[in-house]
């Protein structure tokens, strides 16, 4: 905790910094995704990977409308007149929103017409429009059209006896005029895309026309008699942010049901129109809609280019990134045997780091969990869940250890944000099972990544633990880059049993030994240590801060870093999203470097480092530096031992040299991608260097424990045939 003297001295000290020292926030997450489009426009990069940025980028501003352009609707709403801490207020921050957004989206929809398209093509895929695929063609996507299209459509009328339909929230429709052709009278209809079916349709191998162009194209038996006269393509985003007041919900888990029907009625934030558009029938949606003419964004066809992820699917190896297996952690694979290792008899002998995707999920922390559901030893295990992936092998394994008799313990967000009715449906399936199923704190979101197993060796109970920095879900184990320790040590231990207590019952929240947990004690730990390292260089020792984060917004710790770089200490920040700090100001923040690593995996771990005079301090965990995580969320940050943290330390070296490929941020929030060096040659790519170092026993393979192989079976209706 901090002394009164450091605290005194860190209010003088923000007294003395400039008021302009932050970036605004939802700018810096434009240019977040800007970097994601700026590798969908780099040539260099394979063809199918570059379209998938587009649907990535396409998703990722999807989220960002539901939720933080609605935020900033609702502080407008509501006269919340309040500045951010870039100086501005709601309206301001919205409409600079609305503009960086629209120029975005508009380059994006070019970069497919103009760079996507023409590629694709010239590899033999086309993506073609209604009137460009041959009669032949036609016949056979109209047989597709009246069998599995035309019985799931229904043409909606606007009129007198008909109200102008609900429009539900990302699907993809057709504006229609009609003419009677005996009074000449015209009409609306709004028709409404399947969202059951692809979005682009395979008219022939690598030929594809979007799903609404077959609509259109046989829009005639939809009103039969009826002249077309128009149809234009239009998508709405509405707030989809859930509000559930928990203090005063009798049940929570009934509370965000009730919620989550409500939300798809949230008021629109965004109209997305394909131009030309019809002015007459554009002034009808706005009107009908309550959009704002700032909130229509029109944009060259197709609209939603999420559907790009199909593609990706294709047979097309050679237009991917050639593909990476994770392989078994070389601590874990150090045995010379044919069967999977048996983590907990490792772990009792030592700490193991693991770094995934470059360490297999499914031969560590997950067959670690398994190992401890079938183990009659195991006496009890506890598991956070934040998100995990459908038909979970985790959530198998705490079944099969609940009705194997274990006591078993599963704190369930179910407020993940979208992931809302997925946790509701695990949660129950727990409970039918015997599991004790908790929500967590009220007013608090459960983020931290933790899992304790308790084991009787011989007669003496000990603890596993992991601790992690990334869901427990396998699937994006295999996309996401984090941290996760699979450790005995006793003071671990004994931490993680108190926060599991702390999460299921009563009572205020203990100090701990090698964790800091938030939101009690996570901010001030770290200002604590930024501090020390400032005094340290104050002093003439050698001092660094180095940060690798998802995203940083805090302004408390961008302060504290702000004086510590000052005094002199080098600060450096590898921040994958949202920075709000300004680096490489003169007299603020000269010696601090931010830098950005996007690529073929997400990087998502956080690890935040002190030099500590030459005792290095390494911590990682689940929190960013965002308000939500240090005010909000239970988070927690373990301690590495030595040899891991000089592991870790390693990584960060590669992700901060100058031979590395980085987005760099300058001062006026600006980011520069750096890729070349000054003779025009290729730096290292961070990720590709991280797969050829990494350690490894069997290279390109993967262990698989028999309930894995099991599971993938049944899956497939194979069981028995292993």
């Amino acid at each position: 905790m901090s002394t009164p003297s450091q605290t005194s001295a860190s209010e003088n000290g923000n007294a003395l910094l400039p008021a302009e020292r932050y970036l605004d926030r939802e700018i810096s997450w434009l240019a977040f995704n800007q970097r994601v489009l700026e590798l969908a426009q780099d040539e260099e990069i394979e063809l199918l990977e570059r379209a998938k940025y587009l649907a990535i980028f396409a998703s990722n501003l999807d989220e960002f409308f539901m939720v933080r352009v609605a935020g900033l609707k609702r502080r407008i709403a509501t006269g919340i007149a309040i500045k951010s801490t870039s100086g501005k207020v709601p309206r301001e921050v919205h409409e600079n929103v609305l503009k960086n957004s629209l120029e975005l989206m508009q380059e994006h929809a070019a970069t497919f017409r103009d760079s996507i398209l023409p590629a694709l093509v010239a590899n033999g895929i086309q993506i073609l429009r209604w009137e460009e695929i041959t009669d032949e063609e036609r016949e056979q996507v109209s047989t597709l059209f009246i069998e599995q299209v035309f019985p799931v459509l229904t043409p909606l009328a606007v009129d007198p006896s008909h109200p102008f339909p609900y429009i539900s929230g990302l699907s993809l429709n057709l504006a229609v005029i009609v003419r009677n052709p005996t009074s000449g009278h015209e009409l609306f209809a709004r028709v409404k895309i399947p969202q059951s079916l692809p979005r682009f349709i395979a008219v022939a191998p690598e030929r594809f026309v979007p799903l609404e162009d077959v609509v259109a194209g046989h829009m005639e038996m939809l009103f039969p008699g009826m002249e077309v006269v128009a149809q234009h393509a239009f998508r709405v985003t509405r707030n989809e942010e859930l509000e559930v007041e928990e203090d005063d919900a009798e049940n929570l888990l009934q509370a965000l049901e009730r919620e989550l029907m409500r939300r798809r009625f949230g008021p629109p934030v965004r109209l997305e129109v394909e131009h030309p558009f019809d002015p007459h029938v554009l002034e009808m949606l706005i009107s009908e809609l309550g959009v704002t003419q700032n909130e229509v964004f029109p944009l060259t066809g197709p609209l939603d280019l999420r559907g790009l992820l199909e593609l990706y699917k294709l047979n097309r190896d050679d237009l991917k990134t050639p593909a990476f297996v994770p392989r078994t952690n070389h601590v874990l694979a150090e045995v010379e045997t044919s069967t999977p290792p048996d983590v907990l008899d490792i772990m009792r002998h030592r700490d193991v780091l693991l770094h995934h995707p470059y360490d297999s999920f499914s031969t560590s922390m997950q067959l670690f969990l398994e190992q401890a559901a079938a183990d009659p030893n195991v006496l009890a295990i506890k598991q956070t869940l934040y998100r995990t992936s459908g038909d979970s092998p985790i959530v198998d394994a705490l079944i099969a250890a609940a009705e194997g008799g274990k006591q078993v313990l599963a704190v369930v967000e179910i407020k993940a944000r979208f992931d809302e009715q997925n946790n509701i449906d695990w949660a129950r399936k727990l409970e039918e099972a015997g599991v004790h199923v908790v929500y967590g704190i009220v007013g608090l979101k459960t983020h931290a990544k933790l899992c304790l197993v308790v084991r009787n060796d011989s007669g003496r109970l000990n603890r596993y633990i992991h601790i992690g920095t990334g869901n427990y879900n396998p699937k994006t184990a295999r996309a996401y880059e984090d941290y996760g320790l699979l450790t005995t040590d006793p003071q671990v231990g004994e931490d993680v049993a108190s926060l599991f207590n702390h999460l299921s019952g009563y009572g205020i929240q203990g100090d701990y030994h090698r964790l800091m947990v938030a939101p009690k004690e996570l901010r001030t730990g770290l200002v604590d240590r930024i501090e020390s390292e400032m005094h340290n260089a104050l002093a003439g020792k050698k001092a660094r801060i180095r940060f690798k984060c998802n995203s940083i917004v805090d302004e408390s710790i961008i302060d504290a870093l702000y004086r510590a770089s000052q005094a002199g200490v080098q600060v450096d920040l590898l921040i994958r999203g949202i920075c709000t700090l300004r680096p490489g100001v003169d007299g603020l923040s000269k010696t601090i470097r931010v830098r950005s690593i996007l690529g073929r995996f997400l990087e998502h771990s956080r690890v935040y480092e002190f030099w500590n005079n030459g005792d290095l301090e390494c911590w990682i965990g689940s929190a960013d530096m965002m308000h939500r995580n240090l005010d909000r969320r239970v988070e927690a940050l373990v301690l590495l031992s030595p040899p891991d943290g000089a592991n870790v330390a390693e990584v960060i070296d590669l992700g901060m040299a100058h031979t590395t490929a980085a987005w760099h941020l300058s001062a006026d929030g600006v980011w520069q991608r750096i890729h070349k060096d000054a003779d025009g040659e290729d730096l290292s790519d961070y990720q590709e260097l991280l797969i050829k170092r990494h350690p490894v026993s069997a290279p390109g393979t993967e262990v698989f424990h028999p309930r894995i192989i099991d599971s993938i079976l049944n899956r497939v209706g194979l069981r028995g045939l292993k």
